[in-house]
């Protein structure tokens, strides 16, 4: 292996203990998400993998998956992707479109991918997927760092 391959190897690790690290500080405090059952799957830097089930409880009154709850699922996904670079993020603004019904006992997956990180702003593609890799919604965030980190400092070096 080359020196320029070992570095890039070592940078990947370390990227990925910095998000892994950053999810799970938000991960303690973050309420709403474990109430509905959102569960992480991935975490990578720019990217997060979120799964939540779809039970009676999360129905509207068409019997099918409230709308509000697909959200939250891909927000869920947005943030922790977004946050995953150690940089406080909020979200500036959201879209979703719901391309398929969910129903209950459907396994949710939601993505989210960076699209684009600059220096205070930022882009990220939330895809909703059920168990059969159908499309259930397409969701897009707009992010805003606060330019405050996640972690002490001190335990960011230690990575």
């Amino acid at each position: 292996m080359s020196k320029v391959d070992q570095n890039a190897t070592t940078n990947n690790a370390r990227a990925s203990d910095l998000a892994k690290a950053c999810a799970k500080v938000m991960q303690v405090s973050d309420a709403y998400s474990h109430a509905l059952g959102i569960r992480l799957a991935q975490i990578e830097q720019g990217l997060a993998v979120m799964i939540m089930a779809v039970d009676n409880g999360k129905l509207n009154g068409y019997g099918t998956c409230h709308g509000g709850v697909i959200f939250s699922l891909a927000d869920t996904a947005f943030a922790y992707a977004c946050n995953s670079q150690n940089q406080t993020a909020v979200a500036a603004s959201c879209t979703i479109d719901f391309v398929r019904p969910a129903k209950s006992g459907d396994v949710l997956t939601a993505t989210a991918t960076m699209q684009y990180q600059g220096r205070r702003t930022g882009v990220y593609q939330t895809l909703i997927v059920n168990q059969d890799e159908k499309l259930i919604a397409i969701f897009k965030g707009n992010a805003a760092r606060l330019g405050t980190p996640i972690l002490d400092p001190s335990l960011e070096e230690s990575l």
